[in-house]
């Protein structure tokens, strides 16, 4: 967080985007998880092709799709920060004193609120 000495501009640092070198990793780890799971499905299709045709047809449209996804998911870009919080502080609103609510007696200095007596003979 920055504040500027006696003025109004406060930012945070939790708005900051994460950084390049991080996001780049993040989307690397996706790709090559996604491209594991379609070795597996081209893998699992030649294998279950004699025996199991309907489950092959499945895991060969899967290995078919899946590199289109994965690099649209990869390629997507950074992420969008609108989920953080804004970067700027608004200052906080300097209060001002209210005046009473009720009124003042002059004489003692007590307030004139209902079933207030002053003492004495």
């Amino acid at each position: 967080m920055v504040r500027k000495r006696g003025g109004t501009e406060v930012f945070r640092i939790t708005g900051a985007r994460q950084g390049l070198a991080e996001d780049v990793r993040g989307r690397q780890r996706r790709y090559v998880i996604s491209m594991s799971v379609r070795t597996l499905a081209v893998i699992a299709t030649v294998a279950l092709w004699n025996v199991e045709r309907p489950v092959a047809i499945v895991t060969l449209v899967l290995g078919v799709l899946l590199p289109y996804v994965a690099v649209v998911i990869a390629n997507g870009g950074r992420e969008n920060v609108t989920s953080l919080p804004s970067t700027h502080i608004a200052p906080p609103a300097r209060t001002m004193i209210a005046p009473p609510t009720e009124p003042v007696v002059a004489e003692t200095g007590a307030t004139a609120a209902e079933g207030d007596r002053p003492s004495g003979p």
